[in-house]
């Protein structure tokens, strides 16, 4: 049975998510749809991980089993024909039948865009803060994050108990430029909300509300303070899934979305 490589690009504002779900629309419920639709019986679609309600992605990867050979770019074209504007296929390839878009993935990569004005056209997009944000202070707080630690603190209780809490942070960037600030975390895995209270936290820091040391207390013990500085999921892209050899792009603000 050919398997093929999707990467894909969604606007998550109007979807619950990736993960299909009863009574809910998903990005990944519209792509069983469409795919199931097009060839005739149900299909299966995997993706390297999930995303929150209002999240978006640059390059969502997933992976499809189809019972039949089809041209990769014949099927892209048959998918976006049939997909909603707001989900579009990058690029689809054959890849061997053991490939697996969640397993073989070694690592993801998270932009978190925060706008320092009010903007007309990427209001879906950014977080628009109002308050005036020391960059110096950012980054020194989200730097705090870098490493192996245990992110319970940062993760929404409602998770499974039995995902472990201890993630490997690869990366942490940070940039601004025209009235912009965006926050790149790359890690082995994330949890449920973690980045968006890692950006929030950050925030707060620029604020000028928490010192580093008071963000690395809250890293080092169990405190219910992050779910409180929760970033909205407006500004969050699932921006790359890295597989082995892969290598992460320079960090540029997607300017193009707004």
């Amino acid at each position: 049975m050919p398997k093929y490589k999707l990467v894909l690009e969604y606007d998550g504002t109007n979807y619950r998510g990736w993960q299909a779900q009863k009574n809910a629309r998903s990005v990944q419920g519209t792509l069983i749809k469409i795919a199931g639709d097009i060839f005739g019986k149900p299909l299966d679609v995997q993706g390297a991980g999930r995303t929150d309600a209002g999240v978006h992605a640059l390059a969502q990867v997933a992976h499809l089993d189809i019972n039949r050979k089809i041209n990769p770019e014949t099927l892209r074209m048959n998918l976006n024909d049939a997909l909603p504007a707001s989900i579009n296929i990058l690029s689809v390839k054959n890849v061997p039948l053991r490939f697996h878009a969640r397993h073989d993935a070694v690592s993801r990569s998270y932009l978190y865009l925060i706008a320092l004005r009010r903007t007309a056209f990427g209001k879906r997009y950014v977080w628009w803060v109002k308050d005036r944000l020391d960059f110096d202070r950012m980054r020194q707080a989200l730097g705090v994050f870098h490493g192996f630690h245990d992110f319970s603190s940062f993760a929404d209780k409602r998770m499974d108990k039995n995902v472990s809490t201890q993630v490997n942070v690869e990366k942490v960037e940070i940039i601004k430029a025209e009235g912009m600030i965006a926050l790149r975390i790359v890690a082995s895995h994330f949890l449920w909300k973690m980045v968006r209270r890692i950006v929030g936290v950050t925030v707060e820091a620029g604020r000028g509300n928490l010192s580093r040391s008071r963000v690395e207390n809250l890293l080092a013990s169990h405190s219910e303070m992050p779910a409180h500085f929760t970033a909205p999921p407006s500004g969050l892209f699932l921006e790359r899934v890295l597989y082995a050899g892969d290598r992460l792009p320079e960090m540029k603000l997607p300017l193009r979305l707004l």
